[in-house]
């Protein structure tokens, strides 16, 4: 292709910048950042790593000291081996955002990957510090192990205390693209579950007109929510002017953005692709899953026994009847399964929801739930409010018809009026909780938005989004929020 040599750049075209460059490297304010929750974090890990470490140092006595080569002084009552792990551990966490309230703190899986590299790289550092050196196992491995459990715990504790708490909220300003219908909608979620400030709303069809980044320019916002925006407009337009100015994206996904994300971009027969594969150990990731729900429900059914115990005799005291309650629900690829809970209704329930069907709340009719239910026991508030009655189906999870996290199972009368779509949620074991259950729960009102978030589920399953339910669950139930 040839260029005409009569028409010279100007000094205006010459300076022109890439897109990608942006324009100005982002400042970041003090107000814009959450000390208190940084801090306490920060805090936490240190706390967390002291207490390894020393429990480690104590065990490791007993069997071999410290090199002279690794014993770099001591300081509070610690090695300055561990000041040197606990400078590098911080310092990555900081480095991947795991101190940032915004972006990558609930990622445990990843930071316990990160604490694991950190150890298993010492020792290749150590040998090329001095190969005749050998590192105690008896401290290593204890050390190690323990990092990951004390670290990782106390910031599951620390999830539950921030979530709950607004002070430890970032009330960050945030601008809302979606479609026109669902614009008040997720501006009073948004604002009702987050803390963050809705600045200001504008319908998607308008996202790529000219006066848009303007409008959230103008707004003062630090993120932008979106719905429903056309893809190839948005990778060429919204997202490069919010990222050159320094405002951050959260996109609501749907299954094929979701799918996008996890697939690695390739040029395949001179065309631009994007490659899906499993990963070498997916299905391991699975089977620990597995592992983990048998594990977990067996510790947790002989822990709370004195709870089993209790509820039973509440519940004998308040009702005639049997403590337990089973209903034939559909699990894993349709089967029927009888799913175990505690009876917080009379006995003669199943009998009088026919009566009941008129009050019935769901829009669309599909799943049965009604306020003030007349047919609930004096203790089956409190027990519903709790979720206390989702205690036995421990024993579902022990015979491996349930999990811990995955889609709940609904009864059988639920499942007659799907559509076609709704079936997808019984590729996966159905779970005793879900993202029905942090997302709203009782609150959602057709079986589309239930289905919508167990397709979310699926599509975006990793350990670390178990984990995260699992947190977000245990607040819910311990507050009783959003059950009736």
């Amino acid at each position: 292709m040839r260029v005409s040599s009569d028409r010279k750049p100007t000094e205006k075209r010459s300076n022109k910048r890439d897109l990608r460059a942006g324009h100005h490297f982002q400042q970041w304010h003090i107000v814009e950042m959450n000390w208190l929750r940084t801090l306490l974090l920060i805090l936490s890990d240190i706390f967390g790593l002291g207490i390894a470490w020393k429990v480690s140092l104590d065990f490791n006595q007993a069997f071999s000291p410290l090199p002279p080569e690794l014993n770099w002084g001591e300081f509070a009552g610690l090695t300055g081996l561990f000041w040197a792990f606990a400078a590098v551990i911080v310092t990555g966490f900081a480095y991947y955002n795991f101190y940032k309230s915004e972006s990558q703190w609930r990622n445990y899986v990843k930071q316990a990957q990160f604490i694991s590299s950190v150890y298993l790289s010492s020792l290749v550092v150590c040998y090329f510090y001095d190969p005749k050196v050998d590192a105690p196992r008896s401290l290593f491995l204890p050390a190690w192990l323990g990092s990951v459990v004390m670290i990782i715990g106390l910031r599951l504790l620390l999830t539950l205390i921030f979530d709950q708490f607004p002070i430890a909220r970032t009330h960050t300003p945030v601008f809302i693209i979606a479609p026109s219908d669902r614009l008040s909608y997720l501006a009073n979620i948004v604002e009702k579950r987050t803390g963050y400030r809705v600045v200001g709303v504008l319908a998607s069809s308008l996202a790529n007109s000219s006066h848009s980044i303007q409008a959230i320019m103008s707004s003062g916002a630090k993120e932008v929510i979106a719905e429903g925006l056309p893809e190839t407009q948005l990778a060429s337009q919204l997202y490069w002017q919010l990222r050159n100015a320094g405002i951050g994206l959260r996109l609501v996904p749907s299954s094929l953005m979701l799918l996008h994300r996890r697939g690695n971009p390739e040029i395949f027969a001179s065309m631009p692709m994007i490659r899906i594969e499993p990963s070498l150990l997916a299905n391991w990731e699975y089977i620990f899953k597995r592992c983990l729900d048998f594990v977990a429900a067996l510790i947790g059914l002989i822990a709370l026994s004195p709870v089993f115990v209790a509820i039973a005799i509440a519940i004998k005291a308040s009702s005639k009847g049997s403590v337990f309650y089973t209903q034939e629900r559909i699990g894993l690829q349709g089967h029927v399964f009888r799913m175990w809970k505690f009876r917080s209704m009379f006995m003669d329930a199943d009998r009088r929801q026919a009566e009941l069907e008129h009050l019935n709340k769901s829009s669309d009719g599909v799943m049965f739930k009604i306020e003030r239910d007349p047919r609930i026991i004096p203790v089956g508030h409190f027990l519903r409010c709790t979720s206390l009655d989702e205690l036995p189906q421990l024993f579902n999870v022990l015979l491996g018809q349930m999990s811990l996290v995955g889609p709940r199972p609904l009864p059988i009368r639920d499942v007659a009026k799907f559509s076609s779509w709704h079936h997808t949620r019984h590729l996966v074991i159905p779970g005793i909780t879900g993202l029905w259950q942090i997302s709203g729960r009782s609150d959602l009102d057709t079986i589309d938005d239930v289905a919508k978030l167990d397709l979310f589920y699926i599509d975006r399953w990793s350990l670390n989004f178990d984990l995260e339910i699992l947190v977000e669950t245990v607040r819910l139930v311990l507050f009783g929020k959003g059950a009736y």
